[in-house]
């Protein structure tokens, strides 16, 4: 199968991923799906439990993916999405698991809503933690791992402590004395009490080995399986023998600690994907849509594009929907970040999982399922999550090759301490302690949870990063090209300046909006807007005459009234007087000049110009205050974009840019040496947002810039450009963090693991403690990652300090 589907022709999908406990099982859903027919890629994160799979829509389909996922033995039910929106079916597979087995009592303990009578129809039935969907389902499924962990080893660490009494260990070091019960030799009797630790606790870990293999990959589950097995298949041979020094203590307090390690390491990363939990638990389960002119609550997944939704103040909004009657502001800070409410009315949009506040609407549902706005940014951030920057392609490399190298170390150690005449049991007792010591968990943690929590810490501020490779771009950008129209400014023009000869400013507004409110064009518009803001009166226009190109003649309350341009006042004969000079002072100034006539006499000429975004000079602030350059990139003509610059404190000014040449002056500014993310909007920006290293869109923009870019700022807040570059250097500094841990770490233990250090200095490492030791830097890179958490943004609306 061609693995080099273009982006046309391949899709992506995040699939429910749940039951992988260590990190660096994510290699064999990875390895297994890769080598399936019409699979571009699998990505997976043993943080978030999912996993992102490009594939070939024409090869192959979602349930495919996900039967190919369980196939691997872990649990998928198919796409990650909050099943309060879209209902997912429970696969045939997971209906026919054996009862009584290890998975299907993990699965039940996971899923209680899987059973016949929890799913009916297109929709969940139940009580409401049924009803919870992959929001409270992810958690249940961390939470269930967490305490299986938990159970594991408890019963290892009782057992594993009586085992250490009755051994040598216990005897010498302790000295313990009490015979074993029954007459039975010591090591029979620890043999006996291995078994519920063997074949209980350590279960998982025989089990992930299997799946590694069958994968035809190597993963952490691997080494501990045969260092656990090892020492206890040597031991069960020598008490079958006749009995000799044997490892039960070894092998069943090193199941302890390991599994101890690997609870509190997941408690830890568990915390990394609370971002991913807020989000899917937005949407409300339940909506009220009006049928028969009678309101009906029902489950949100029910909800079917057309149907007419009752939204009281203070509900959720259920749905992306358009606003039929009523008004109300609308609270859309849990979607968009936005801090102010937005006001709606007929023929606005809303969004899903947003707050009515005020009014009660009535809206009329246009997307639904895994559609909506909600889905979507949910989706692009698991996809993020999921994505590896290139350190982590390396670091996941690595981490397979150690694990190789760790289990070949493991056999030359045994086979070195033989050669130079020590004991069997010494020899392996060093083989053993250097497989534990060296797997590469912490390698595997290193890169994913810092992302997880960069992401989740992006998507709570209204910045979704698109993959892990914009994260670690971010962190090197030195100029941000900005976009004058509708990035650093509103897009709606507004009144700047009100010049008055000869008359009163509110009488002379009063007259020019009565023209102005029978004109179609946007900056009519703005003219309406503030004499409306002025108290100006409002004025009845007759006999309207629109002048294509130049404005628009109309009578006035007995006035003849001409608004427009210099054209327009030259075809009239009005002589401008010292409002002509006024008016050339405006448009040197960068604004568009109004004129206004009464009675054939020049009255008024009024600025017009793009309003300044209101974080727009703390936005340049902050960039600068971190090194980075600022450039305005506009198509107006330079005194336009001049006088936007030095309202915001911008120094270079790119104007006069035709639409098809904005990729070209960003290519020129690479060539020059400087990492460049281009900030946009519009249709036109979208080959220089392709063409910089980092893409930035403001979400209000364009469809298509938002799909070229490779950071969607939902708020559209100029201030955001600065929160993303600071989530990225923060994340990529906590990645090269652990990645340097975990490296250092391993280069560390593995010579004293294997006793080169034992012959000088006496210091040697037991496979206990070996665990403790690997499992403590496991837990060390999670905790690091999640003190990213800290990060310093600039607040909302204001430029913060790092």
């Amino acid at each position: 199968m061609n693995k080099d589907i273009g982006v046309a022709g391949a899709r992506s999908v995040v699939l429910e991923l749940d039951g992988v406990q260590w990190a660096t099982q994510k290699n064999v859903v990875e390895a297994a799906l890769g080598r399936r027919p019409g699979v571009v890629g699998a990505e997976a994160n043993p943080v978030a439990q999912t996993v992102t799979v490009r594939y070939d829509p024409a090869a192959t389909t979602v349930e495919d993916l996900a039967g190919w996922v369980r196939d691997c033995r872990y649990h998928c039910r198919g796409e990650s999405i909050p099943d309060h929106l879209c209902a997912l079916p429970v696969p045939a597979s997971d209906a026919k698991r054996a009862p009584g087995t290890a998975d299907e009592a993990a699965d039940h303990a996971r899923h209680p809503a899987h059973d016949a009578s929890a799913v009916a129809g297109a929709g969940r039935t139940g009580t409401p933690a049924d009803v919870m969907g992959h929001g409270g389902h992810g958690e249940m499924s961390m939470a269930a791992m967490i305490r299986d962990m938990r159970n594991r080893f408890l019963v290892a660490v009782v057992f594993g402590v009586v085992i250490t009494l009755w051994s040598r260990i216990g005897r010498d070091v302790f000295g313990f004395s009490v015979a074993a019960p029954f007459g039975l030799r010591d090591d029979v009797f620890q043999l006996i009490l291995s078994v519920p630790v063997i074949f209980y606790s350590a279960q998982v870990f025989f089990a992930g080995a299997v799946r590694a293999l069958r994968a035809r990959t190597l993963d952490m589950m691997v080494l501990v399986a045969v260092a656990v097995g090892a020492g206890w298949v040597y031991s069960v041979g020598v008490t079958l023998t006749g009995g000799g020094d044997v490892f039960y203590e070894a092998a069943t307090i090193l199941t302890a600690f390991v599994l101890l390690g690997h609870y509190f390491e997941m408690r830890a990363r568990g915390g990394a994907n609370d971002a991913v939990r807020a989000l899917l638990k937005l949407a409300p389960p339940m909506a009220t849509v009006l049928r028969d002119g009678e309101s009906v609550e029902i489950p949100t997944d029910q909800v079917v594009v057309g149907d007419l939704l009752l939204v009281r103040p203070g509900s959720k909004i259920a749905v992306d929907g358009v606003v039929e009657d009523g008004e109300s502001d609308v609270d859309e800070s849990t979607v968009t970040g936005e801090s102010l409410p937005v006001h709606k009315g007929p023929g606005d949009e809303v969004v899903g999982a947003t707050i009515n506040t005020t009014g009660t609407l009535r809206v009329r549902a246009t997307k639904v399922g895994a559609d909506t706005a909600l889905a979507q940014i949910v989706k692009l951030v698991q996809e993020a999550q999921n994505s590896k920057a290139p350190g982590q392609r390396l670091a996941d490399r690595a981490a397979f090759w150690l694990v190789l190298v760790a289990l070949l170390g493991g056999v030359g150690t045994f086979v070195v301490w033989l050669l130079v005449g020590r004991s069997v049991s010494e020899a392996l007792l060093f083989a053993i302690t250097v497989v534990v010591v060296t797997c590469p968990d912490a390698l595997g943690l290193a890169t994913p949870t810092a992302i997880m929590v960069g992401t989740g810490l992006g998507a709570a501020r209204g910045v979704l990063f698109k993959n892990a490779t914009a994260i670690e771009t971010s962190k090197k950008i030195d100029v941000v090209v900005m976009d004058k129209t509708g990035t650093l400014t509103l897009g709606a023009p507004e009144v700047t300046d009100l010049i008055v000869d000869g008359m009163p400013d509110n009488d002379a507004l009063a007259l020019i909006a009565a023209v102005e409110r029978s004109s179609e064009h946007p900056l009519a518009a703005a003219v309406v807007k503030h004499a409306d803001a002025a108290g100006a009166h409002r004025l009845d226009a007759h006999d309207f005459a629109n002048v294509a190109g130049q404005g628009a003649v109309a009578v006035v309350d007995g006035h003849r009234v001409v608004v427009g341009n210099t054209r327009l006042m030259t075809a009239e004969n009005i002589d401008l007087g010292v409002l002509g000079v006024r008016q050339q002072e405006l448009a040197a100034g960068g604004r568009t000049a109004v004129l206004a006539a009464v009675d054939g006499r020049a009255v008024a000429v009024i600025g017009i110009a793009d309003a300044v975004r209101p974080t727009s000079a703390a936005a340049v602030a902050e960039l600068r205050s971190m090194g980075v350059e600022v450039v305005m990139l506009t198509g107006d003509n330079a005194a336009t974009a001049r006088r936007i610059a030095a309202q915001i404190g911008v120094t270079e000014v790119i104007a006069d840019v035709l639409p098809g040449d904005k990729a070209a002056k960003v290519i020129e500014l690479m060539d020059a040496g400087h990492r460049v993310a281009m900030v946009g909007d519009g249709v036109n920006d979208a080959p220089a947002l392709a063409q910089a290293d980092l893409g930035i869109a403001i979400g209000a923009g364009t469809d298509v810039a938002v799909e070229t870019a490779d950071v969607v700022l939902m708020r559209s807040d100029p201030l955001d450009v600065a929160v993303a570059l600071r989530i990225g250097r923060g994340t990529v500094r906590k990645m090269k963090q652990n990645l340097v841990w975990a490296i250092g770490y391993n280069s560390v233990a593995l010579p004293i693991a294997a006793g080169v250090f034992e012959p000088a200095f006496g210091l040697v490492l037991r496979p206990e403690i070996a665990a403790i030791t690997m499992a403590g830097s496991s837990i060390l890179v999670a905790v690091n990652a999640l003190t990213l958490k800290r990060l310093r943004l600039p607040a909302p609306g204001a430029a913060g300090a790092q």
